[in-house]
């Protein structure tokens, strides 16, 4: 019998340990392909940290993810930048949104070899 996935925010963790995943590729399908902007408005543990998970590793081309599951024969796996960013951990109870969301965008930019310029 399969794990529930019970606190699971992480599609590649979920996979690779074998958690029940039920299918929902064709409907991440349908919204990449149709969309622009999405806002994301559920309440608390209603899977939206899951979804974005799921997304994050379609674009980082993680194909062995999708195995068996409808997406695995319907989508490119072309390899995109990814930067993701979880409120989560973003620590801006202690510094504030903005101060934390400039640290977070910084670290990436570091860990990336990104030159940023400020304007304004």
């Amino acid at each position: 019998m399969r794990k529930y996935p019970i606190g699971i925010q992480d599609f590649k963790k979920l996979r690779e340990e074998n958690y029940l995943y039920i299918d929902k590729t064709q409907i991440i399908y349908n919204l990449i392909q149709t969309g622009t902007y999405y806002f994301l408005s559920r309440p608390r543990r209603f899977g939206k940290s899951l979804l974005l998970s799921t997304i994050k590793y379609l674009f980082l081309g993680e194909k062995t993810l999708f195995k068996n599951l409808w997406i695995e024969n319907n989508f490119n796996f072309q390899i995109h930048p990814v930067i993701h960013i979880s409120f989560s951990t973003l620590g801006y109870k202690e510094i504030g949104l903005e101060d934390s969301l400039h640290q977070a965008i910084e670290q990436i930019a570091k860990e990336k070899n990104i030159t940023l310029t400020l304007k304004g």
